[in-house]
């Protein structure tokens, strides 16, 4: 029973790495691969606007903490 079970494991392996590794997938995986970053370049900006508005506001607001001190 063992061995059966190491052989279908074995096969099963095998069979994802062959469907992983297709190259009819290929295309697809890469797509799929940028998707995180695909809305990248909107958002570094938007928080470069946020972080330039609000960068004097943090460091006001630490600063007056320090003075209250």
């Amino acid at each position: 029973m063992r061995q059966i079970g190491v052989v279908l494991g074995a096969l099963a392996f095998l069979a994802i790495c062959w469907w992983a590794f297709s190259p009819k997938r290929k295309k697809r995986f890469e797509e799929d691969a940028k998707l995180p970053f695909a809305d990248e370049p909107e958002s570094i900006e938007e928080d470069a606007e946020k972080g330039d508005s609000r960068s004097g506001d943090k460091d006001g607001a630490k600063q007056e903490q320090g003075h209250e001190k």
